[in-house]
């Protein structure tokens, strides 16, 4: 982790600008092609949902504003950000916060959220742990295909990304799937997100070398 310094007067004084707002945060969805990783997961049987929290969180962890935090008068940026997403339980018919590692390796990082996932659907939880901010909060909204997302949370400096992804639907020749990221506008802007569709669909239209075909072994 390392303690972040605007150099740059005009960046200073933008995020000077948004961090003074009671609700800094802005939100965009767009929909995604997911032709190829669809075809990849069905022929694979790798869990859709888990493999969407995994290729966000890899995605997120190359862009460095994602990795960003904002400590009362400081900024921070974590080597790596980890996902605490959300899994259905069958005690409640409320959902629960499951977290888990970051790994690079797919193979890694599924086998140890699946085992998590199973913990967290006898045994729910909904509390992170206090200080803690590496994270990425990201939900699943299967049962519906939305066009636009806000995110219940903290007022300012909450800057943890409220990432989500909806029902995939067919459009024309192409499966399409909608995604939300929602930031805090004084860490991150509208072109950074825009890389962070752009990687992720690259992804998604990659998924063999993404997984490195480890699933079909």
């Amino acid at each position: 982790m390392k303690i972040i310094k605007f150099t740059d007067p005009h960046r200073q004084k933008h995020f000077d600008f948004f961090n003074t707002m009671a609700n800094p945060h802005f939100n965009i969805s767009a929909n995604l092609n997911i032709n190829k990783f669809l075809k990849y997961q069905k022929e694979t049987g790798i869990p859709f949902n888990i493999s969407m929290v995994y290729l966000i969180s890899k995605t997120a962890n190359q862009i460095d504003v994602f990795k960003q935090r904002i400590r009362k008068d400081k900024i921070v940026q974590h080597e790596i950000v980890n996902p605490s997403f959300t899994v259905e339980t069958d005690a409640s018919d409320v959902f629960s916060f499951c977290y888990v590692d970051y790994h690079e390796n797919a193979k890694t990082f599924l086998h140890h959220a699946k085992i998590n996932e199973a913990t967290m659907k006898d045994s729910p939880s909904f509390a992170d742990e206090a200080g803690k901010d590496d994270y990425l909060f990201l939900s699943a909204l299967p049962w519906i295909s939305f066009t636009s997302i806000q995110h219940a949370m903290h007022q300012n400096p909450d800057s943890v990304p409220r990432i989500s992804w909806g029902k995939y639907f067919e459009d024309r020749d192409s499966t399409k799937m909608p995604l939300s990221v929602q930031t805090h506008h004084g860490l991150v802007n509208g072109k950074q997100v825009g890389l962070f569709f752009q990687i992720m669909q690259k992804f998604l239209d990659e998924p063999e070398e993404v997984f490195n075909d480890e699933m079909l072994e």
